[in-house]
């Protein structure tokens, strides 16, 4: 279950999302997260899921690997469902057993929550898929150049080195599961308590291996005469091509679409 965490990880690739400059994948990101919350009808999500199949397909990533990442998150998903479908009671009486009632309100909240969930974690995975932690860094740094320089540049340095130790943490993890279980430790067996009791002999040395981690690139950066964003320079400009236009022109179909659906419809 650990493995299939895919966020934070990054796809080497030369495809027509590759390519684009990264302020442009993050800001089409951001409004297509806007654009899963301002459909209300069932209508609208069937332009953003071709509007994504689009992207995962001229991306060249598996669907597999995306399902593979929300593995982790399907009993989160089926919770806020589930909670969605008994919490909720308006609308029309659907089904009456004792003290439980489902209304027509709570399953298409519960659908609508589990749709937006599942889309919003495809599509921000796409993201960080194909783009790279250093341009991440210089698109999430030039966005954020209004509030300053300097004050964006550590911004921007600090969530992506907290996105890119991801999959490191993950595998940190991994290891130290299967050392343990090599040992003999149970993480699976008894009651909730005794599984949260398990997890303190994983939990002690991931958190020593994470601020030894954190310690050797403080390091690192001091030993390459790191200095924040201060009087620093690019080998690569960050310039927006044609290819980001045309992404912005195709995006622009869906939010109108989106729109069209909300407000006319």
């Amino acid at each position: 279950m650990i493995k299939d965490i895919t966020i934070g990880q990054y796809i080497p690739g030369e495809s027509f999302i590759h390519k684009l400059d990264p302020r442009t994948k993050i800001l089409i990101a951001f409004l297509f997260i806007i654009s899963l919350f301002i459909v209300d009808k069932f209508v609208g999500y069937v332009f953003i899921v071709a509007f994504l199949a689009l992207v995962v397909y001229v991306a060249k990533i598996s669907p597999r690997y995306l399902y593979k990442g929300l593995k982790p998150v399907f009993l989160l998903i089926a919770l806020t469902a589930i909670l969605n479908i008994f919490m909720l009671r308006e609308g029309r009486l659907l089904f009456e057993l004792g003290f439980i009632k489902i209304y027509e309100s709570g399953i298409k909240t519960a659908l609508f929550m589990a749709i937006r969930l599942i889309l919003l974690i495809m599509g921000t995975s796409v993201l960080t898929l194909t783009t790279s932690p250093i341009e991440l860094t210089d698109g999430i740094e030039r966005l954020l150049r209004p509030i300053g320089k300097e004050m964006a540049h550590e911004l921007a340095m600090m969530m992506t080195i907290a996105l890119r130790f991801i999959p490191t943490l993950i595998d940190e993890t991994d290891k130290i599961m299967k050392a343990q279980k090599a040992r003999g430790a149970d993480f699976e067996s008894g009651g909730l308590i005794q599984k949260a009791k398990s997890l303190i002999p994983l939990l002690v040395p991931l958190f020593i291996s994470s601020f030894r981690r954190a310690d050797e690139l403080a390091m690192a950066m001091e030993a390459r005469c790191y200095r924040g964003g201060a009087g620093r320079t690019r080998m690569k400009v960050l310039k927006f091509t044609s290819k980001d236009f045309i992404a912005f022109g195709v995006f622009a179909l869906l939010l109108t679409s989106t729109l069209i659906v909300r407000f006319a419809m």
